[in-house]
């Protein structure tokens, strides 16, 4: 983590082993039928001071709320693309500055426990005054 600006706080937001269903998979059986992933992800998060009060916190409830969403949302391919889109969701949320987001297939392959993808975004800095194009 990066050190923060004065008068904020960097902490980390776990969610560790949430264990779904989802409909990904690039073969027609995955299309048709939800399978069992299993959703990582740490979101490092800048806020000020708290006052031991919800409002002041990311909320994992909400996070996992917007997750069960998201693979409620339909198919997709590829599960690059579902981390993708969960880790934008977490992102949506401008106290989160970076979202590591790792999303596994549990049977798709018998030998292993587990196979899938990490992606991890992090909110740009903005252009200073001036700068760019």
């Amino acid at each position: 983590m990066t050190r923060p600006a004065e008068g904020l706080t960097r902490r980390l937001v776990v969610i560790r082993d949430l264990d779904l269903t989802a409909r990904v998979g690039i073969y027609p059986h995955e299309n048709q039928k939800a399978q069992a992933i299993r959703v990582n992800i740490e979101l490092d998060v800048e806020t000020r001071a708290m006052r031991d009060e919800i409002a002041d916190a990311v909320s994992y409830e909400t996070v996992v709320n917007g997750v069960k969403a998201r693979c409620a949302a339909g198919h997709v391919n590829l599960v690059e693309t579902l981390a993708e889109r969960i880790a934008d969701d977490c992102l949506a949320d401008v106290r989160v500055k970076r979202a590591r987001v790792r999303v596994e297939k549990l049977s798709a392959i018998a030998e292993a426990a587990g196979v899938g993808a990490e992606v991890v975004k992090a909110r740009s800095a903005p252009l200073p005054a001036g700068a760019g194009g």
